[in-house]
């Protein structure tokens, strides 16, 4: 094998150990968004898991469940954004900006 392919194959074996790494972090990132002027609250992490649901009592009306439903998609949507490109950020980092599909 020449010097460069050696060298080559060494740094993707690095960039995959990183990249393994970030993965099992992303279960310790979390990011936080909230909708309906704070009425309700999600905490998600990286691994597109919710953490954390708040709903403040005047945001649970028994005539528009509808509105409390969408509060809820709102913030989860936002917060599982927020991660995303909180860890698609990282990749990068790792990648120098190289688009790896299928990753975060």
């Amino acid at each position: 094998m020449s010097k460069g392919l050696a060298g080559i194959m060494k740094q993707a074996q690095m960039i995959q150990q990183k990249m393994a790494k970030l993965q099992e972090e992303a279960a310790l990132k979390e990011a936080e968004a909230t909708a309906g002027g704070g009425a309700v609250t999600v905490v998600v992490n990286g691994k597109n898991e919710i953490k954390a649901l708040t709903i403040k009592p005047e945001a649970v009306d028994p005539n528009d469940v509808e509105m409390l439903q969408d509060l809820i998609i709102a913030a989860a949507n936002e917060a599982l954004k927020k991660v995303h490109e909180e860890l698609s950020a990282e990749m990068s980092k790792i990648t120098g900006g190289m688009s790896i599909p299928g990753l975060f």
